[in-house]
């Protein structure tokens, strides 16, 4: 397989990728770890006329933390290896961590890059999910400025973005986990390394022995990441057992699954309800 015919231009400045992309709007695609772009070009399901690789750009591949806002900091350039190893995002937010080792498998994560996965917003992707699970933001620049976009209005729709045509997201920021915080990320997939037919990632706070605050964001439930609010609520409100059994019940009910080759809808359903329940018992340590 071969991809089609592109002219390529490999930017050495974030001002010249901007430029590049206020020029060819649409015809472009930005190439960073490629995990995913390449294969769309090879079979043909990706016709750019002009291939922007910004991986000589500067200043795009760093990991910081920003202790105002309690916030980790991932250029646009990060590979998703490097931050799976990173001592930062070991100390603020583990949750990352399991998730990333869950992307793939380990020459996947040394190329793809922590930008280009949520740019691509695979549904089924694990770093969308995480974003969404802990209400994370990434900025957006284009050559008339930049703009900061929440998870909850960046995932529009199946492979699609609040990104414009002429935007470049480079820099994605997650929220610190809060030292009442508990967490889990599970995922079922049918080989090691496939996308996942459901992932469930949870971030819980805890007090007094009670489930004070709940975030539960689910992959495979929708064309998006999805929170599952209604769940929240209900796992907030009653607790314990029958909280969590009602959260799953709940979660299962407002996802957004059709049957394919894969798996029934009714069996998503089933699979997504069954990682519910398991999350918040890893989450909760019951």
């Amino acid at each position: 397989m071969k991809p089609p015919r592109f002219e390529y231009r490999a930017p050495a400045t974030q001002a010249e990728a901007l430029a590049l992309l206020a020029a060819h709007g649409y015809d472009a695609k930005v190439l960073a770890g490629g995990q995913s772009l390449v294969p769309l070009l090879n079979f043909r399901l990706a016709r750019p006329k002009l291939i922007i690789d910004i991986n000589n750009v500067a200043g795009l591949a760093a990991i910081a933390e920003d202790p105002a806002t309690r916030e980790l900091c991932f250029g646009a350039l990060v590979r998703q290896s490097d931050a799976e190893r990173s001592p930062l995002v070991a100390r603020h937010c583990p949750l990352l961590i399991n998730a990333i080792r869950n992307v793939g498998h380990r020459t996947i994560r040394n190329r793809g890059t922590v930008g280009g996965s949520i740019a691509h917003a695979d549904p089924s992707a694990e770093l969308p999910l995480a974003l969404a699970a802990l209400g994370g933001r990434v900025r957006l620049a284009s050559a008339t400025g930049e703009r900061w976009v929440s998870a909850s209005d960046l995932f529009v729709s199946y492979l699609q973005t609040a990104l414009g045509p002429a935007e470049l997201l480079v820099e994605v920021r997650f929220p610190w986990l809060r030292e009442d915080e508990r967490w889990a990320f599970t995922e079922f997939t049918r080989r090691s390394g496939d996308f996942a037919l459901a992932a469930v990632c949870v971030v819980l706070g805890v007090g007094s022995g009670a489930v004070t605050s709940a975030r539960i964001a689910i992959a495979g439930g929708g064309p998006t990441p999805v929170r599952a609010t209604q769940a929240e609520v209900a796992l907030v409100a009653a607790g314990g057992a029958a909280g969590i059994a009602e959260a799953a019940r709940l979660a299962a009910a407002g996802a957004d699954v059709e049957s394919d080759i894969h798996a029934s809808a009714d069996y998503r359903r089933e699979l997504i309800a069954t990682l519910v329940t398991r999350a918040i018992g890893d989450a909760l340590g019951v």
